[in-house]
């Protein structure tokens, strides 16, 4: 990744005070906590969106958010996937900065990603995975949630952290992650070092036609898209830059949210495979292998 690539991700993942955050409930309600707010657990400041209607257990996604964002950094899509049916859970990250104050230095600079392996941010693997147990100690989330039906879904050092709980980490392989949706994800260093063809899961990149620090490397013939296993989805939307996957981005929020919610409910409920075969208004490229 060029240098001046790599200021441009910075810049656009240090979300900063763009965001609001709430403030966080004093205590857990023996019900789930209202959907958009946010609460302890495990350890961790947590936010969870959910349909309002519950009638059974539901498929859950795990959301990881971005270097310097928060777990709700990406309420477009949050919202729009529990309105389709699912429970969505997204921890802060110890470099979560949606607000006052900047993220901490990253561990290894973005610019080299050949030095990055599987201890670089290996608390997110630990978030995760606690978050994980968490949810199922608790009995009201044990009650909501198909176990069954797990997925993550993360943005940018988000994505980076799916990945390598979908396998692109050997040592950090979850087996209860089912699918795996990256969203411009700062996926150079499993180039390197990484698995990305060992990964089971079904696997879906998100990009942009103006994500020029992170695109090229998922699109380029070498690149993660090519080294994923099938099956797996790339997506590039128009006019996108890095931050459209975040509220920060109001550019492809359709686009987005069309595949996002179709790549679940084909992997994770089962739906017709074929209606991910179809490229819409607004999407440049758009390549698949099953």
């Amino acid at each position: 990744m060029r240098p001046s690539a790599s200021l441009a991700l910075l810049s656009v993942l240090a979300l900063g005070a763009a965001f609001a955050v709430p403030s966080v409930a004093s205590a857990k309600p023996a019900a789930l906590p209202a959907s958009g707010k946010p609460f302890k657990l495990g350890g961790l400041t947590v936010v969870s969106w959910y349909p309002s209607t519950r009638t059974a257990k539901l498929p859950l996604i795990l959301f990881s958010h971005g270097y310097g964002g928060c777990g709700a950094q990406s309420t477009f899509l949050t919202t729009a996937l529990a309105g389709a049916g699912y429970i969505v859970v997204a921890p802060n990250h110890a470099d979560a900065s949606c607000g006052p104050g900047d993220p901490p230095a990253p561990e290894i600079p973005f610019e080299q990603p050949a030095a990055w392996n599987d201890t670089t941010y290996l608390a997110r693997k630990t978030d995760m995975v606690g978050l994980v147990a968490a949810l199922k100690a608790d009995k009201a989330w044990n009650a909501a949630i198909d176990w069954t039906r797990v997925a993550g879904m993360g943005h940018s050092l988000g994505g980076y952290t799916m990945l390598g709980l979908g396998g692109g980490w050997p040592s950090w392989d979850q087996p209860v992650i089912k699918a795996v949706l990256a969203l411009s994800p700062y996926c150079a260093p499993y180039l390197d070092e990484g698995a990305l063809g060992s990964i089971a899961a079904p696997v879906m990149y998100q990009g942009g036609t103006l994500d020029y620090a992170v695109t090229p490397t998922v699109k380029r013939p070498d690149g993660c898209y090519a080294r994923t296993a099938a099956p797996a989805y790339f997506v590039e939307f128009a006019g996108a830059a890095h931050n459209a996957w975040s509220d920060l981005g109001n550019t492809n929020n359709a686009q987005i949210i069309y595949y996002a919610r179709n790549f679940f409910d084909v992997t994770l409920k089962g739906a017709d495979p074929s209606q991910l075969l179809t490229s819409i208004a607004g999407v440049t490229t758009y390549w698949w292998k099953r």
